[in-house]
């Protein structure tokens, strides 16, 4: 899984990117897919608050058939962080359920009808 991540009104330091890539790659054994991108988006928000930063994260991950996005707002960039990817790691939980169920609901009803 490549991880790409851009920030927005700060430096990326290399131990924030050691950070995220930590976190981040965590999903993979969720995903099941070497060649993905998952996108991270890390902003400071400056203008919205008198006091203290507030940070965003968003984390993209593109699965065949839909787009998962996860975001979290706070005020410690790394419990964002680690909120988005729990988040998001709950969204793949839910899509692969779905992804297996459908089929299997499908056969169940036509095998029932045939009955």
């Amino acid at each position: 899984m490549q991880i790409i991540i851009k920030t927005k009104n700060f430096e990326l330091s290399s131990a924030l990117e050691k950070f995220v890539n930590d976190k981040v790659q965590k999903l993979e054994k969720f995903s099941h897919a070497q060649s993905q991108e998952l996108f991270v988006e890390l902003e400071k928000e400056t203008n919205h608050h008198r006091k203290g930063d507030l940070f965003l994260a968003i984390i993209q991950l593109q699965l065949p058939g839909k787009m998962l996005i996860a975001r979290s707002h706070g005020e410690d960039l790394n419990k964002a962080i680690i909120d988005a990817k729990d988040e998001l790691e709950i969204e793949i939980k839910k899509y692969k359920t779905k992804t297996i169920e459908t089929p299997r609901r499908k056969i169940r009803k036509s095998g029932a009808q045939n009955l």
